[in-house]
């Protein structure tokens, strides 16, 4: 089983708005990604690596109801106070080649195991039936894409992920819980009275910035 870092989402409570914002910061350009009728959301996407990228997403407003707990936590009401604020981390998504067995053998519950298709992109991720992220976020999502990765027909963005920065109060514990879910090479948990997640990004002058 390979395990990688697939891409780093933002939440917005508009994407058009929370888009523009990283835009500003990263210095880059982040094209309309598209919708996900199953979720009622929408996102803007761009290429961070060959198999890597950038979401910034949000609740689509003119989505048709959904009949269940969106992803990401885009429903919570502590989300959305975040949110408030402008467009912030929201959570990271881990690339695996056997996602059945991962979620077979994490000592955590990771959710169910959901498909989603979107043209001719199909994806299978983790996703709990509360939408709520395992540890805030803390936690990542795992994704499997069984056909091409989509990044690769994505716009270069000149923006690479630096670190992903990550605080729990039990930083040993999550540290081990990486460990058994082979993804301690991605990231490294630190001391914090509550749980948090930040990126740190490389802009294409080379120039870093923290997103948290």
């Amino acid at each position: 089983m390979i395990n990688r870092l697939d891409h780093i989402v933002f939440g917005a409570l508009d994407l058009h708005t929370g888009t523009q914002a990283i835009e500003l910061q990263a210095n880059t350009v982040i094209p309309p990604g598209g919708k996900h009728p199953l979720m009622g959301t929408h996102n803007s996407v761009v290429s961070t690596a060959a198999e890597e990228f950038l979401e910034v997403i949000a609740i689509d407003p003119q989505a048709a109801p959904v009949l269940r707990k969106r992803w990401f936590s885009l429903d919570e009401p502590a989300t959305h106070a975040r949110l408030k604020t402008g467009a912030r981390p929201l959570c990271w998504v881990v690339n695996t080649t056997d996602i059945e067995t991962l979620v077979g053998q994490s000592p955590v519950d990771l959710g169910d195991i959901i498909e989603v298709t979107r043209g001719d992109l199909m994806w299978r991720l983790t996703v709990h039936a509360s939408g709520q992220l395992p540890l805030s976020g803390v936690l990542p999502v795992f994704i499997e894409w069984p056909g091409s990765h989509p990044a690769r027909n994505m716009q270069p963005s000149g923006v690479s992920v630096s670190s992903i920065n990550l605080t729990h109060p039990a930083p040993d514990d999550i540290n081990a819980l990486f460990a058994q879910l082979s993804i301690d090479h991605l990231a490294t948990v630190t001391a914090h009275p509550e749980p948090t997640i930040g990126f740190d990004l490389i802009t294409p002058t080379g120039r870093v910035v923290t997103f948290d």
